[in-house]
């Protein structure tokens, strides 16, 4: 056997000693795990040995080892002296003649196998890829490396690059000795990405630690745009429980700009040159639904067979390529995730801001948690030096070298990247918040002014003018014993889902279709259907923009909405998340891009055309039909039958017919697939005619806010009578008492959404005393509630539920 050379498909994952962790993982991948479809691009690895040969064999071991005795990170232009001395003595070693026989017999066997002379030559240190220390980026690849020549010349420098600035920084801060730490490198067939796309697949949501999805991020060319942050990518959420019964089970898609294409600037060029995308290509995905779900599976296979190696869960860290000349997925590289599975799971600790402030940028939110301080706009390392502990760096994109700096930051914001962009990985390593894809951040924050970054308000990072007051909040989660009565949450924003999902939970009683629609799509869905209604050119305009990349209006309604629902029920899966169907007032509904065109002017909306007098109208029924769609696809194609229905403000029994009948119509019949049908119960009408509603309706949810105005008498957007508005009112009180009773009598579920219980304890308590089935909440009060609940129950003598 060959000293120096070892096929991948010699190799497991054991053989971290000999080739690495990246070595080694693609070794394992190709022999365990290619029966199983998952694709990596042949290759062959320079072990270890070949790196001792060097150091040996030209004498340069003793140097490098005196160059590095007692080196100072903080030291920032000391260390660089040192690190290009040891990369200097590297470089002008070269490779030992016998080292070199090897990996050109075996480059020429790859060659002839494939017919084509480029390959990628990439760096594996000995000691990466650990569950707690990826080493990632620390060394160097090269790629479209061509001919003999270059390849030599590839892998000196890939020997040279352990003792880059980062890589030696990163060595001292996880503790390795560099004496101990050899370098392999893997040689493998070139993917040509350029003509196509990569990225990179986490098999963990890698902001809120939600185990259950996928996140895949992609963009034209090469990954290396990706990684580095270069390129707001797309992004993928595949839920892995339906993935495995074989459903449609993305979850969430966004659109990322992929401003720019990384491609070679010749062939058989290792140079590379970033070409701008069209804006025809930008507002297309850069993989198709079927190729994210096919990634989605590799990754599901390579996670679970890591996880069974290990013995505990495992969830990776993997990159992509797809070949645009063959059409091919490949895996090119898998290592642990090394950040976000490293929490622990007993406490939670979320972050609030205490007070309001002037927006001054935006971009994507990495970790949830809020850090300050003076901003340092750096253009370039040459001013790292003026960097100070706790300062907020603010730059363009980072790399690795950028390390040193960053471990000094409170926060970090960029211009550009993704949530898998190096800023991004980085940021949450070190357990600070970051805000990437910023845009012109670097030119919209002077330097030296004092900034707040949150990252504590869902999907969006926001950088606040000046030093916010925030607030923190622990909770120690353990092993809550759970009431007899159920404890859900009121859930409206779905990028908050993944989050809210590690409260202790019941599920969610409450999730609102108007929030999506008001949030993330905008648009009144009749205009959408009928945009030659639309005089408003502004709006015209806004539809346009927003619906790019659509092939119609419908479409991005159903999708939009679907994706929305989908992202909470996929949280809370396979707990029950009771949906309820659109309800916005008619100025509610012409305050949408569009709606005035659509929208009749009522005196007082709150009891005009609302709710399920919507749905069967001529006026409203296309719309309808768009909202059952995608309520189908949730449930039907995604398999999130967790999701049940819910009907807001029905009248009368009979319109609660011709409501149901119109859901059959569009393929969403009660009892099928399990669904269930609930009414809100907020009219006195559903009380005093409680047994007839719950004949047609699964159960029933109490609106305490409609319930209260209507058995009052009070509008509730009235400052002037504000004062009689009271839910704990004792007519209130009895309404919700013979709702209750009503319910039960007729086997029904009877649960609460309304705010009574969030705002006042003692209505949760009195609502525990009627033997309510589940209680739906704020989020903030889900804590508090249960351990109120849990505590008047055991006067109650009911037996808790185990976590």
């Amino acid at each position: 056997m060959p000293s120096f050379i070892r096929w991948f498909r010699d190799l497991c994952i054991d053989d971290v000693p000999l080739v690495g962790g990246k070595n080694a993982s693609l070794g394992e991948m190709v022999r365990e795990l290619a029966a199983q479809g998952v694709r990596v691009p042949e290759g062959f690895a320079v072990t270890a040995r070949a790196y001792h040969r060097v150091l040996d064999e030209t004498g340069i071991r003793q140097p490098i080892s005196e160059l590095l005795a007692g080196v100072d990170k903080g030291n920032i232009a000391d260390l660089a002296r040192r690190g290009a001395a040891c990369r200097k003595l590297v470089l002008q070693a070269g490779i030992p003649d016998d080292v070199w026989s090897e990996i050109k017999t075996a480059y020429a066997e790859l060659v002839e196998k494939y017919g084509t002379d480029d390959v990628a030559v990439r760096s594996s240190a000995t000691a990466e890829d650990l569950p707690n220390a990826s080493f990632a980026g620390q060394q160097e690849s090269f790629l479209n490396v061509r001919g003999e020549a270059a390849l030599r010349d590839a892998c000196t420098r890939c020997f040279a690059s352990l003792f880059t600035n980062r890589a030696i920084s990163y060595r001292i801060d996880q503790g390795f000795e560099h004496d101990k730490v050899a370098l392999s490198i893997g040689i493998q067939k070139m993917v040509r990405s350029d003509h196509g796309a990569a990225g990179v697949i986490f098999t963990i949501d890698t902001e809120s630690g939600f185990r259950d999805v996928v996140l895949i991020t992609s963009a034209y060319g090469l990954g290396e745009n990706v990684v580095g942050g270069m390129v707001d990518p797309d992004e993928h959420y595949v839920f892995k429980p339906t993935l495995r019964q074989g459903k449609q089970a993305i979850v969430k898609k966004r659109l990322g700009a992929k401003q720019l294409r990384m491609e070679y600037s010749g062939e058989g060029d290792a140079r590379t040159i970033n070409r701008a995308v069209s804006v025809e290509d930008r507002r297309r995905f850069s993989i198709t639904d079927d190729e994210a779900l096919e990634l989605a599976r590799h990754a599901l296979v390579i996670e679970e067979h890591y996880s069974r190696k290990a013995g505990v869960y495992r969830p990776m860290d993997i990159e992509w390529a797809k070949d645009g000349r063959t059409g091919e997925l490949f895996i090119v590289q898998a290592r642990p995730e090394t950040v976000v599975s490293q929490r622990k799971g007993a406490s939670l600790e979320t972050y609030a801001l205490e007070e309001k402030g002037e927006v001054i940028a935006e971009g994507y939110a990495v970790g949830q948690k809020i850090g300050k301080g003076k901003a340092r706009v750096v253009v370039d390392l040459s001013h790292a030096a003026q960097f100070g502990v706790g300062d907020v760096l603010v730059a363009d994109s980072t790399s690795p070298d950028w390390e040193p700096i960053m471990k000094r930051a409170s926060a970090i914001v960029t211009n550009r990247g993704g949530r898998t962009c190096h800023a991004a990985i980085v940021a949450r390593e070190l357990g600070i918040p970051a805000v990437v894809g910023a845009k012109d951040a670097t030119k919209i924050i002077k330097d030296g002014e004092s900034i707040t970054v949150s990252c504590s308000e869902g999907d969006v990072g926001r950088i606040y003018r000046g030093l916010l007051k925030t607030h923190v909040t622990h909770v120690e989660l353990g092993d809550l014993t759970r009431p007899h009565t159920h404890i859900q949450m009121n859930v409206g924003d779905p990028n908050l889902a993944f989050g809210l999902a590690a409260l202790p939970n019941d599920g969610v009683g409450l999730a609102r279709l108007e929030f999506i629609i008001n949030d993330t799509l905008r648009i009144h869905p009749m205009a959408l259907l009928h945009p030659e209604r639309v005089l408003s050119d502004n709006d015209r305009k806004i539809m346009a923009e927003l619906t790019a990349g659509y092939e119609s209006g419908a479409k991005y309604f159903v999708d939009g909405l679907a994706y929305g629902v989908a992202t909470i029920a996929a949280a809370f899966y396979p707990k029950p998340v009771v949906v309820r169907m659109s309800d916005f007032k008619t100025n509610e509904y012409a305050s949408l891009v569009g709606g005035a065109a659509f929208e009749p002017r009522e005196e007082n909306p709150m009891i005009g055309f609302r709710g399920a007098s919507r749905y069967a109208h001529p006026a409203y029924a296309e719309a309808f039909a768009l909202e059952c769609a995608a309520m189908k696809k949730v449930r039907d194609e995604m398999g999130l039958t967790n999701v049940k229905l819910m009907i807001p403000f029905c009248r009368r029994v009979d319109e609660g017919e011709r409501v149901l009948a119109e859901m059959a119509k569009h393929g969403l019949v009660r009892g099928e697939n399990g669904l269930e049908v609930y009414v809100m119960c907020e009219i006195p009408n559903n009380v005093v005619l409680i047994d007839d509603f719950c004949r047609i309706f699964d159960g029933i949810s109490i609106g305490s806010n409609d319930l209260t105005q209507l058995t009052l008498g009070v509008d509730r957007d009235s400052e002037i009578v504000a004062f009689d508005f009271d839910e704990r009112d004792p007519g209130v009180k009895t309404m919700m008492r013979l709702a209750i009773e009503g319910a039960h009598r007729n086997g029904r579920h009877a649960g609460i959404c309304g705010q009574a219980p969030s705002d006042y304890p003692e209505m949760a308590e009195y609502l525990v005393r009627l033997g309510i089935d589940a209680i739906s909440l704020n989020p903030d009060t889900v804590i508090k509630t249960t351990m109120r609940v849990l505590a008047l129950e055991k006067e109650l003598g009911r037996p808790g539920r185990a976590s």
